[in-house]
């Protein structure tokens, strides 16, 4: 059996990257906020809409608030913040 080199009307086909899956971009703000630093997320949800992902739940002060936008707004995939979280 012989194989020819995959082609699309005599040129070579162009490989288009697929973009992250919402599952995906909600679980990775959710594991970059587990891991970063200054901030308590355990008590936060990511729900991520296109690229704009929302942050509800609760935190234990102001500055963690402005740190889980700026941890979200980080992660390859999301161009905006919602930030809805509530200092306890």
């Amino acid at each position: 059996m012989v194989f020819k080199q995959q082609t699309f009307h005599g040129e070579e086909p162009e490989i288009v990257t697929a973009h992250p899956t919402v599952a995906a971009v909600e679980a990775n703000v959710a594991g970059a906020l587990a891991v970063s630093g200054g901030i308590d997320a355990s008590e936060v949800t990511v729900a991520a809409h296109g690229t704009t992902v929302a942050l509800d739940g609760s935190v234990l002060s102001e500055p963690e608030i402005e740190r889980a936008s700026e941890v979200a707004l980080a992660v390859p995939g999301v161009t905006n913040v919602e930030n809805r979280i509530r200092a306890k």
